[in-house]
């Protein structure tokens, strides 16, 4: 049985790899249109007070004309006014009153004075009194229900049969005593205060309201309200064109919509729905992949960059597929800005307005209101990519969403008042959702860090980071090899003017100016900037060995960034800063002290590959200008002029700046920029018409 590989898996990879992106983005055009609705899409956008601009619009069914939600709500509040609070009618408490009533009018007879032969007549006669009140009813008066007055209609259910009644038909427990004093006639003052009492202690209401039933009328009342009024048939106008959309055409239009996407939900074709997502999402990645092939071809050839853009187009994209099918009131509350912020600090500004671009047209298509969410989204994201232009400060970020914010609501105050007309009829509360889109935006700087790690992008914070000159390897630079860091700092300084004059990333350029000696810390004493005396340590070795010590500090340097997982893109300044010259010096002396001496140039020339950005070979340039300015005896505006002239042109005859994109007016400022600097280093008075 074959043993398979142990690194099978990268050398696959590795013959793959250009296949790879295609596989990536058909799995991107799955996954996208997998989630995304089903239904096909209302094709007609309207608003209140506009005219239509389509072509007379023939209802091809027959639907009903939807109320409008006041409307309802209007309807509910009449249906309700109808509705009669409802009360039982209790015989169980007016059995146990009355014959609570009985016993107690024995006992208190007989604690007072009264002739006995006349208890039964006056109990009688009490007795039918107070039954006649509770046949009658006695009601509590409920302070919800005493709207319009004092009384009011109730329904009095008794044996399950409803009757309608007023509260001036029955008794309170106030009116039921004071009927029953009118009523009852005594002989002598005693007698009738005892049975009034007796009467008022046991009268108390039999006719209860029933709120539990009265709740559920209520509500079965407002479930049968009819939401709609009138209908549309089959083949009827619903608006010409050139009309405008009053409340009567903006209503039947709504009402089309709805039924129009009740009925796309059962009746239209998913497969065909289907197929036209995945046209149109193919079609738009096909342009992106184009733009990359064309504009960056350094993200189309890497397929972690690559990776990374899709992941956050899909991602924004399944947000909006979550938010619809949630159904959250707006799908403002989406953060679409995160998507540009994000492309911007990890890749460049043309990106990520193109990107934005791309997400906001496919959502577009799944939105109400398509053109005004458009416009919201592009508007925003073009003032959040601007604002992030130059991301040095942390504070930026905060910055970026007041800018943000600030757009979006100059674009709702504009939208509201070409609409409206008018700021009273402006719904503030729709401006909500925008606050809370911007406050999700921050969301953006965790996901930058997380993907920083994930794709192994750097981002202008995280370079902002490494050029602390207190971080770890600086400080050990500065420790070890003084005199290198020194020229770190100098090389930085000259290439940081030079490639924000030209155009470029000055952040990253500084970083690497930084770190391109790095490797110099394992053997210092072996180069020159360090050496405190006379002698060198390179007089006892050979010409070749010495050589290679210096050409060992560039792989020294890759492999203490990369022991330290700093950026590759830092790393590519210490592969690149010496290009593929020869160290010439050693060279030089080879051939001179040894003619006899078979010589292989290998040995003195450094690795490569030459430089392949702006940023690399202006890093280039500024190393061999600063480290050739240290030899100069006399630093005046002349020798400066002609060694920074000298060295550029060495290296432009030496082929190393064929692989960046450096232009010959490029060149011209970055020699301008290296001999103003070196005077003001070198404290020397400038000739200008000289420089020139």
């Amino acid at each position: 049985m074959a043993k398979i590989k142990k690194n099978s898996h990268k050398i696959l990879y590795r013959k793959y790899s250009s296949n790879l992106k295609y596989v990536m983005m058909l799995f991107t055009v799955f996954v996208i249109t997998l989630f995304l609705p089903k239904q096909p899409r209302f094709r007609y956008e309207f608003e209140k007070g506009k005219v239509w601009m389509n072509k007379d619009l023939i209802s091809p069914f027959s639907f009903a004309i939807l109320k409008t939600n006041p409307q309802v709500s209007i309807d509910k509040k009449n249906a309700l006014k109808d509705v009669l609070p409802v009360y039982q009618y209790d015989q169980s408490i007016s059995k146990n009153a009355l014959e609570a009533f009985t016993n107690e009018f024995d006992i208190k007879w007989k604690s007072t004075q009264l002739d006995e032969n006349d208890k039964v007549k006056f109990k009688t006669e009490s007795y039918r009194l107070l039954d006649n009140i509770y046949q009658r009813g006695v009601i509590s008066l409920n302070a919800k229900q005493q709207t319009n007055g004092k009384n009011y209609d109730f329904s009095l259910m008794e044996h399950n049969v409803a009757k309608q009644k007023n509260t001036q038909d029955v008794f309170t427990t106030e009116t039921a005593l004071l009927y029953f004093k009118h009523n009852f006639i005594s002989p002598n003052q005693v007698m009738s205060d005892l049975v009034a009492n007796l009467a008022e202690d046991h009268i108390t209401p039999n006719i209860i309201f029933d709120e539990r039933l009265t709740q559920v009328i209520q509500q079965n009342t407002v479930d049968n309200i009819s939401t709609t009024k009138g209908m549309v048939q089959k083949g009827e106008l619903i608006v010409s064109k050139n009309d405008v959309i009053d409340d009567e055409i903006y209503q039947k239009l709504e009402s089309y919509k709805a039924t129009y996407d009740a009925q796309t939900k059962t009746i239209g074709s998913r497969a065909l729905v289907y197929l036209g997502q995945v046209v149109l999402v193919s079609f738009m990645l096909s342009i992106l992949m184009s733009f990359l092939f064309l504009f960056r071809r350094d993200i189309f050839s890497d397929n972690r960059q690559l990776s990374l853009i899709l992941i956050v187009t899909t991602g924004m994209l399944l947000a909006l597929t979550w938010a619809i099918k949630m159904e959250i009131p707006s799908l403002y509350y989406i953060p679409f800005c995160v998507v540009p912020i994000i492309i911007r600090i990890l890749f460049d500004t043309r990106l990520a307005l193109y990107l934005h671009l791309l997400v906001i047209l496919i959502a577009g298509f799944f939105v109400a209101n398509s053109f005004e969410f458009v416009f919201y989204q592009v508007t925003a994201g073009m003032v959040a990519i601007f604002s992030i232009k130059n991301f040095v400060k942390r504070e930026r970020f905060l910055v970026s969403a007041l800018f943000i914010l600030l757009a979006y609501f100059v674009s709702f105050v504009g939208i509201a008042l070409l609409r409206e007309g008018s700021f009273r009829e402006i719904e503030w509360a729709n401006f909500i959702p925008f606050i809370f889109s911007v406050l999700l935006s921050l969301l953006a700087y965790p996901l930058i860090y997380l993907f920083e790690r994930i794709f192994g992008i750097t981002s202008d914070v995280a370079l902002i980071e490494l050029t602390n000159t207190n971080n770890k390897l600086l400080r050990e630079l500065a420790f070890k090899a003084p005199g290198t860091f020194q020229h770190s700092l100098q090389v930085a300084n000259l290439a940081e003017a030079a490639i924000f004059k030209i155009g470029g990333n000055s952040v990253l350029v500084r970083a690497g100016a930084l770190y391109h000696d790095i490797g110099k810390v394992d053997n210092p004493q072996y180069f020159i900037e360090n050496q405190n005396t006379a002698v060198s340590p390179h007089d006892k070795l050979p010409y070749e060995q010495s050589a290679q010590i210096i050409i060992q500090h560039v792989h020294k340097g890759i492999e203490i960034l990369r022991k330290n997982l700093i950026p590759e893109a830092i790393i590519d300044f210490i592969r690149t800063h010496h290009g593929n010259t020869r160290v010439d010096y050693f060279y030089q002396s080879f051939l001179k002290n040894s003619p006899e001496k078979f010589v292989d140039e290998n040995i003195f020339r450094y690795p490569g590959p030459i430089p392949f950005s702006k940023e690399t070979g202006v890093l280039m340039l500024a190393d061999s200008v600063e480290a050739a300015s240290r030899s100069l005896k006399n630093p005046d505006a002349q020798n400066i002029n002609d060694i920074v002239e000298r060295i550029i042109n060495y290296k432009l005859e030496q082929n190393q700046l064929d692989n960046c994109d450096l232009t010959l007016k490029d060149i011209e400022t970055i020699k301008l920029i290296f001999k103003t600097m070196l005077m003001s280093i070198y404290h020397v008075r400038i000739d200008y018409q000289q420089v020139l």
